[in-house]
């Protein structure tokens, strides 16, 4: 939650180049620094942190229940011996990690990406949600509960692709540099782990993540917009992933060392 107020402009500026020339060739933004331009002009400074409560919500849902699965199936399969589990049992865990979280996240997701949009429609056509709790409650009086959960297979695809590659690549990378002999377990560390998870994360999360946010059928995007259009937004998406993933790693790191210093010694 944290690590999300500082990037919940990105996160807008992302969905929002996504969205931009859906079902068209037309982009109605040319580049990310364009699109914030036009946010900032047409909605404000505030209109850059629409979405905030959804945002934070989801990452108290979605996150929350992600790495906490992660790090218990994690410390589970560590050999008595100290030996982490290798490359594919890690990414299988986040793998099961990031299903179960998406799932019980999913709610907020749609929050979420209908908050954010909502500032590109005409006047008499936004929802005009005023928070996210808000958004989910007239959701479920309007349009029924289930409606909470649309889209929840595509978002728990991508929520596998995301997790396999970020918390298996962090905790390889992190395990790596620990292991060159260059490196001490300390933030420095953390933040260069982080940093390759999420450059790895982002170039394989991000075709599921258009299909995800565009409902769209893959075939579909590549044929009107181009193949390379899979990758569009690529830029805000990996500047708000790579910090993202820098500030939540560092965060979980620092509060793991507190817990166990001051709950587990005891």
């Amino acid at each position: 939650m944290g690590a999300t107020v500082f990037v919940q402009p990105l996160d807008l500026v992302k969905n929002r180049m996504q969205l931009s020339g859906e079902g068209a060739k037309t982009k109605e933004y040319k580049t990310s620094f364009h699109a914030v331009r036009s946010i900032l002009r047409k909605e404000g400074v505030r209109g850059i942190y629409t979405g905030l409560s959804a945002g934070l919500l989801r990452q108290a849902t979605y996150t929350t229940t992600r790495l906490g699965i992660y790090t218990i199936l994690f410390e589970r399969l560590t050999k008595a011996d100290g030996t982490p589990p290798n490359f594919f049992m890690k990414a299988g865990i986040g793998m099961t990690a990031g299903a179960t979280g998406a799932f019980v996240g999913t709610p907020a997701e749609v929050a979420l990406i209908r908050m954010t949009a909502d500032g590109r429609l005409p006047p008499d056509q936004r929802r005009g949600y005023t928070n996210v709790f808000n958004a989910l409650l007239r959701i479920t009086r309007e349009e029924g509960v289930l409606t909470l959960w649309r889209g929840c297979v595509p978002t728990m695809a991508r929520a596998v692709v995301v997790n396999a590659a970020q918390l298996a690549s962090y905790s390889q990378s992190k395990q790596f540099l620990l292991g060159s002999g260059y490196f001490r377990d300390n933030i420095f560390c953390h933040f260069c782990a982080s940093m390759i998870s999420g450059l790895v994360t982002t170039a394989a999360s991000m075709p599921v993540d258009i299909a995800k946010t565009r409902r769209d059928v893959l075939l579909k995007v590549i044929r009107y917009e181009g193949f390379f259009s899979l990758w569009k937004g690529f830029t805000p998406y990996y500047a708000r992933l790579g910090p993202h993933t820098v500030l939540t790693f560092i965060f979980l790191e620092q509060m793991n060392i507190f817990y166990k210093k001051f709950f587990l010694s005891a």
